[in-house]
């Protein structure tokens, strides 16, 4: 079956999700887990209670999501066994509850990344897999992120933030470039380091480790302090707001060579 949407702003339509979940078995956004495991291994310990929130998302009228990949199976096969799952796709829930009920430990949740039902510091590990890039699929252009799109990304990263325990750290796999993706991700108020990653042979994916309670480095503060005085990154807990880019180098759209 062809699962590839008429349109890309379906990836952003929890009936396509729902429709495509009853029928596949699996798939891997950025590839499987052994892609990177040894980026994880470095960060993510046996122990660590870890929430996962990767592969697709949504931008309305809820989150993102776990999705069916075989990333959280594969985890526990390599022994983390403390792994809670969400995803807005109600089948994708409950098949993958299924899927995984031989798996103690491993828990499934219908939730939305702006909202997350837990407590403060509830995690040591927070792991997304293109999820945010699934936000970001209509946006015409990295160098300029529309006011929805930053305010969905605004209250997902704040989420984050509040659900990581102290050094606890959220990783992101993802399509995008540092020049793009750390300007999401370099605010003083998520309360986090970022450090960077890559893998991959030919195509580049990226692997970004936030850690809690840790300063960003002054090249990432210095990114922050630029946006700030080009009224680049605004106040977006109330409002929506725009995070763009000075256009001084050529465009280019960023899932252009990826095949969704």
């Amino acid at each position: 079956m062809d699962y590839m949407p008429d349109d890309n702003s379906r990836y952003k339509d929890v009936d396509y999700w729902d429709e495509r979940y009853k029928t596949e078995q699996c798939y891997d956004w950025l590839g499987g887990f052994s892609k990177f495991q040894h980026l994880l291994e470095e960060h993510v310990k046996k122990e660590d209670s870890i929430l996962i929130l990767a592969n697709v998302s949504t931008g309305e009228p809820s989150g993102d999501g776990c999705g069916n990949s075989s990333m959280s199976g594969d985890m526990y096969s390599a022994g983390y066994h403390s792994i809670t799952n969400i995803d807005y796709s109600s089948v994708c829930i409950s098949t993958m509850t299924a899927r995984y009920s031989d798996c103690p430990g491993m828990t499934w949740h219908q939730m939305d990344v702006r909202q997350l039902c837990f407590p403060a510091a509830s995690f040591d590990v927070i792991l997304e897999k293109a999820t945010l890039d699934a936000i970001m699929v209509e946006e015409k252009s990295p160098w300029d992120v529309s006011p929805q799109t930053a305010c969905f990304v605004h209250q997902a990263l704040t989420e984050i933030s509040r659900c990581l325990k102290p050094g606890g750290r959220f990783v992101s796999v993802t399509f995008a470039q540092p020049f793009f993706r750390k300007r999401l991700y370099a605010r003083t108020e998520y309360n986090w380091s970022i450090k960077q990653y890559s893998y991959g042979e030919g195509f580049q994916y990226f692997v970004y480790v936030m850690t809690k309670g840790e300063q960003l480095s002054p090249e990432d503060a210095a990114l922050e302090k630029k946006l700030l005085e080009k009224n680049l990154l605004e106040d977006t807990k109330s409002t929506p707001t725009r995070i763009a880019t000075t256009q001084n180098e050529d465009k280019e759209d960023f899932l252009s060579n990826i095949d969704l």
